[in-house]
């Protein structure tokens, strides 16, 4: 975690509480095992979610498979743009990773969204659990 950002307060300089998109990036993560490429709506709820890092650290991290999630637009394309970008990180970062996946920090709040109720509306074919759910089960059976 030595070359991780620093999270500092959102670009807006206001708390963020809404849903917004992101995307899964492939990852040694254990918590995001088997998701990458998923994208889903997330609660934001913060002040201080923007990823502080320079463009070179950015990069580098996204390159050594660091990034485990990011705010993407309706393309599904990585956005520093706001509203969907909430806080105003750089490349849309939105969690980071361990090198061996063991660690994970991420601002946005998967906790508040893994039950498909909790969510304004989900496509018919959600069972009871929100795709979110997933995570939790894949760091149950990390841990055995």
């Amino acid at each position: 975690a030595a070359h991780w950002p620093r999270f500092v307060t959102n670009r807006s300089e206001q708390f963020e509480a809404r849903f917004s998109l992101v995307k899964i990036q492939p990852s040694a993560s254990i918590f995001f095992a088997g998701m990458a490429g998923s994208h889903m709506p997330i609660a934001v709820s913060h002040g201080e979610g923007r990823v502080l890092i320079g463009a070179a650290g950015a990069q580098s991290l996204a390159a050594s498979g660091q990034v485990v999630m990011g705010f993407v637009d309706h393309l599904l394309q990585p956005t520093e743009i706001y509203p969907m970008n909430p806080n105003g990180s750089v490349l849309g970062i939105a969690g980071v990773t361990s090198l061996d996946g063991r660690v994970t920090a991420i601002m946005p709040h998967p906790e508040r969204v893994f039950r498909t109720v909790q969510n304004a509306w989900h496509p018919d074919d959600w069972a009871e659990d929100s795709p979110w759910m997933r995570m939790f089960r894949n760091a149950s059976v990390y841990v055995g």
